[in-house]
């Protein structure tokens, strides 16, 4: 297990933190979805069918009519315009305003044996690349992670021995804080609710958990309490369906610096999900994936209530396969990579239409990640992990 030992970040954006409580937005989120009905169509961000795919473009993108795409970042090469070489398996991301009018995309780099850390890069007002760093290096496989109102990145590690570090995406060369109080596991994501004042967070087991973090003094990450949840069920038998809406118990976990056994297992009636993905709030409502029974969940945080939106297995068309990083968008949609499936991120609308809204060709053997739209909404930025690790921009109506 590493040392705890970090300076304590972090400058908070309070202009930046005072909107998005005001907008109770997280890094995303999105209103109730209903049961799934399949279409072979794209749709944006706002609910409005885009249209079908067409074919790849000089990047290798399939997209809808009307939109386009960059190259941002490439593995092992230098980010245009700056010194920055951009990391190896890039994954989780968010992007975050600057004053200046312009944003910041941070992207995870998911590399073992201390090879893992989160890279930048910052975007003019125009949406040209004016520059790119590290926030976080040294650390072990970060996978997905989560924004916080605040304007800070939390940076999963998924390793046994797993931590989650606070990281500030305005100042080049920083170091993230790490924050054992959100538990020592085989992190994957976290979702900040404002309103509620807590985080949840996923687990990448087969028989993982599903953890709220509530902070002693929000929000501060220093010091809270952990615990797990128990998918009620009043009938004593079966397990929760597609459609079907159940309550939600929560038990602490006394131990989260798993000390003497891991986190998981000290709350004998919390529920495992099967293997933990993407997590991403909105509304109210928390959005998580569980890729070994490709399940997409939806948890009302307020009536303590959970159902499952998406289901491969019972899909008579199941266009979504492979569920990974989760991103609910301000327009109603909520937008899933694949890993691997066919390389699309597709969005799961409010009519509980389930369409793709980009397609990465040529690249088999890699998996989508990192979606997120820039702050004014009409770009999202999102990885190819592997041959070689690619980070995209595409623009349009969304």
């Amino acid at each position: 297990m590493k040392s705890s030992s970090r300076p304590q970040l972090l400058r908070v954006n309070r202009r930046g933190f005072l909107r998005h409580v005001a907008r109770g937005v997280g890094i995303a989120g999105v209103g109730i979805l209903g049961g799934v009905t399949l279409l072979p169509a794209a749709c944006s961000g706002n609910g409005r069918s885009a249209g079908p795919l067409l074919p790849g473009d000089e990047n290798g993108l399939r997209l809808p009519p009307g939109f386009t795409s960059r190259v941002v970042a490439v593995t092992g090469e230098v980010v245009e315009g700056t010194n920055y070489v951009w990391h190896s398996a890039p994954d989780g991301g968010a992007t975050f305003a600057t004053d200046d009018g312009g944003w910041i995309y941070v992207s995870n780099a998911e590399v073992n044996f201390g090879g893992g850390g989160v890279g930048a890069i910052r975007f003019s007002s125009d949406g040209s690349i004016a520059d790119a760093y590290s926030i976080l290096s040294g650390t072990d496989r970060n996978c997905a992670g989560g924004a916080t109102p605040w304007n800070t990145w939390l940076s999963c590690e998924e390793v046994r021995f797993g931590e989650v570090y606070e990281c500030d995406p305005f100042v080049s060369g920083s170091q993230g804080v790490v924050r054992p109080a959100l538990g020592v596991f085989n992190h994957e994501a976290v979702a900040v609710d404002p309103i509620g004042k807590q985080l949840y967070l996923t687990e990448d087991e087969r028989d993982g958990l599903l953890y709220r973090f509530t902070p002693t003094n929000y929000p501060s990450l220093s010091s809270g309490l952990l615990e797990a949840a128990e998918i009620l069920d009043p009938s004593a038998g079966g397990e929760i369906a597609p459609g079907e809406s159940r309550g939600i118990a929560w038990h602490v976990v006394p131990d989260p610096s798993a000390s003497s056994q891991g986190t998981r297992f000290q709350a004998p009636l919390a529920t495992a999900f099967d293997g933990g993905e993407g997590c991403s709030y909105r509304d109210g409502s928390v959005y998580l994936a569980t890729k070994g029974d490709d399940r997409v969940w939806r948890l009302d945080t307020g009536s303590k209530r959970i159902e499952i939106i998406y289901d491969r297995a019972s899909s008579s068309t199941p266009i979504l396969s492979g569920v990974d990083n989760v991103l609910a968008t301000p327009g109603g949609d909520v937008y899933v990579a694949e890993d691997p499936g066919d390389l699309q991120i597709v969005a799961l609308k409010p009519s509980g239409e389930v369409e793709p809204i980009v397609q990465v060709t040529g690249q088999m053997g890699s998996e989508i990640t990192g979606p997120a739209l820039s702050p004014d909404g009409k770009r999202l930025y999102f990885s190819s992990q592997r041959l070689p690790g690619t980070t995209y921009e595409v623009t349009g109506p969304f």
